[in-house]
């Protein structure tokens, strides 16, 4: 009983965020939440390991729109980590969320052990319509949305890491609530 509640308050909290406003949200919170929500696409594959900055300051930011980047960037790591290891049976691997705080922002990374991107193909992976994934198997939009939200819409960052057969890292970087300059129309209210 204790599981259905935590996956019906984490259904909550990633499907009704807030308004449409930018808002302060609890990185850490969010992330858990999306973990939870995204678990069908990773729990026969990976373990989810977190490693959050209990410390770590509120973003400013428009919560449902990274709720979706998070949720991109994990359910590509599950991908990912399913075309290293199969369906499992023989070990998993492991996603890893880990936040903390750098230079007037924090950070939050989406790493996994997973199969890698090639280096040929790294350089493209934020263009529209551009997958490394098989025929029907992906859009291209993820990643190209996920670049846009957090540059655009946030004044952010986002950069990866990878090695072919050892795993990716997405690294996003957001200015944290001290290095905003918060719309005086947004929603006053912290979520989560």
């Amino acid at each position: 009983m204790k599981r259905v509640s935590e996956i019906v308050l984490a259904m909550k909290t990633f499907s009704h965020p807030g308004g449409k406003g930018k808002t302060l949200l609890d990185l850490n919170h969010a992330l858990q939440s999306t973990a939870t929500v995204s678990r069908s696409e990773w729990k026969y594959v990976a373990e989810m390991e977190t490693r959050f900055d209990p410390s770590l300051p509120r973003v400013f930011c428009h919560p449902g729109e990274l709720n979706q980047v998070f949720l991109n960037l994990i359910v590509n790591a599950a991908h990912a980590i399913a075309d290293a290891v199969g369906d499992g049976a023989q070990g998993k691997g492991t996603i890893t969320l880990t936040t903390r705080s750098e230079a007037d922002g924090v950070v939050v990374e989406v790493a996994d052990n997973g199969s890698g991107i090639p280096e040929e193909v790294r350089g493209r992976i934020f263009e529209p319509f551009f997958t490394t994934k098989g025929v029907g198997k992906g859009t291209g939009q993820g990643l190209a949305i996920a670049y846009s939200v957090v540059t655009d819409k946030h004044a952010g960052r986002i950069e990866v890491e990878s090695q072919l057969g050892e795993g990716t890292c997405f690294r996003i970087w957001l200015p944290s609530e001290e290095a905003c300059d918060p719309d005086p129309n947004a929603n006053p209210e912290a979520i989560g």
